[in-house]
């Protein structure tokens, strides 16, 4: 059990472990690996608590009705499992700026948390347009060896990398 504390784990054996993932997805549920449909459905049960069943209503609530689901626990899972895997192996901190943040923009949590949140919403926004997130046309779509996940997964890349480069290098 001593992989249990590891700081850092082998990406092979990772990746091992989300195509078998995958493959359980597919075999119990028959549907592709996802997780940006479980913050849809988060913000339809939100919008639920202040506005009552009028949300089920809406055209995109029909759709993804506002329920917890598969998606939902695995959203879940990775939050609590990211948590338990950082507890375990002694490197859990409370970083609201994170070092390399500091080193560039200084050490204001706030400036840090206003760009999180705003990159978060572009992301969820742009994961929505495009009808699923990374690991829908990622792991998902290349896992199945469609042409549109790998295209996904080389811009994701090329996004990443450019996006990185503009923070750090243009704004830094």
């Amino acid at each position: 059990m001593e992989w249990l504390t590891m700081g850092r784990w082998s990406p092979y054996a990772v990746g091992i472990g989300i195509g078998i993932l995958s493959w359980l997805t597919f075999v119990l549920s028959d549907k592709p690996i996802g997780c940006s449909t479980a913050f849809a459905r988060t913000s339809g049960m939100i919008e639920r608590l202040f506005r009552g069943n009028k949300v089920l209503e809406k055209a995109y609530y029909k759709e993804f009705a506002p329920r917890i689901d598969w998606e939902w626990m695995l959203v879940f899972g990775i939050i609590l499992g990211s948590f338990t895997s950082a507890k375990l192996s002694g490197q859990f901190k409370l970083d609201w700026v994170p070092s390399l943040w500091a080193a560039s923009f200084g050490p204001q949590p706030v400036t840090r948390v206003v760009v999180a949140l705003l990159g978060g919403v572009l992301l969820g926004f742009g994961a929505r347009w495009a009808g699923g997130c990374t690991s829908g046309h990622g792991i998902s779509g290349t896992l199945q060896l469609a042409v549109s996940g790998w295209l996904a997964a080389v811009c994701f890349f090329i996004g990443g990398i450019a996006a990185a480069f503009f923070i750090f290098r243009v704004l830094g």
